[in-house]
């Protein structure tokens, strides 16, 4: 299954990489604009497409009782890599395992054991599997960081995607905000009452994982995702009407 990560699924990365034990959908849909439920199904998404594959405990095990942490740098036969990757999980104290596209050093083990004679235990396994350790370093501390590119800026960050066409026409993604001036108004009624500009065009809307073809009748919702076309490009004023006043 493959997805397409959009603005909405950068963020809930971003989250859960940053506190998933204590963030939840509806805090994360109050800070992006859309509905928990939304959430809830994309996190499930992302979930069934590999992208996120688990969440673990980040454990200092010398302050839990003083166990050490030791990394080993080894190499396998690129032939042998994969299978030695998954064999290295196995072994009692190993609690990572990294593989590398490269001929040497491609493969980072990093065990944990009670006493020196525990991690030499965990290198003897490594070498019986076909790894040569080229290196071996107590490991002290490690710290975990959200990617901050799937998190918001210091900027306006409504805008998913950004396409410059030809002939100056351009294609933006957006989150309606809750209190825009469109939401909970049809497309026909926002032409009417002038709050789409000349040249603007509604192309699709995404709701709870649903694109829908505008018509007239189109209600648009907060925290709809609309794709708007733009004849001649956009300018700040284009985007009022979809953005809270309190902005």
């Amino acid at each position: 299954m493959s997805i397409r990560l959009d603005d909405v699924n950068k963020r809930i990365i971003h989250a859960l990489m940053g506190d998933a034990r204590n963030t939840s959908a509806p805090m994360i849909a109050e800070e992006v604009g859309v509905s928990p439920t939304t959430i809830r199904n994309r996190i499930n998404q992302l979930e069934d497409a590999g992208v996120i594959r688990g969440y673990h405990a980040n454990v200092d095990f010398d302050v839990a009782d003083e166990m050490v942490t030791t990394l080993y740098v080894a190499t396998a036969p690129i032939e042998e890599r994969a299978r030695l990757a998954q064999q290295a999980r196995t072994i009692t104290g190993v609690t990572n395992v990294r593989e590398f596209v490269a001929g040497q050093e491609n493969l980072h083990v990093l065990a944990v054991g009670s006493d020196v004679e525990a991690i030499n235990d965990v290198a003897r396994e490594l070498t019986s599997l076909g790894a040569t350790i080229e290196d071996e370093k107590v490991a002290r501390t490690e710290q975990f960081q959200s990617y901050h590119p799937f998190g918001p800026d210091e900027t306006h960050q409504q805008f998913s995607d950004y396409i410059s066409l030809a002939g100056g026409n351009e294609v933006v993604e957006l989150t309606v905000d809750d209190d825009a001036p469109i939401a909970g108004m049809t497309l026909e009624r926002a032409g009417t009452e002038g709050l789409l500009e000349d040249g603007l065009l509604v192309v699709s809307i995404e709701r709870d994982d649903t694109v829908l073809t505008p018509q007239g009748k189109s209600e648009i919702r907060s925290g709809d995702i609309l794709t708007v076309l733009s004849r001649g490009g956009f300018s700040d004023s284009m985007f009022d009407v979809f953005e809270s006043e309190n902005r």
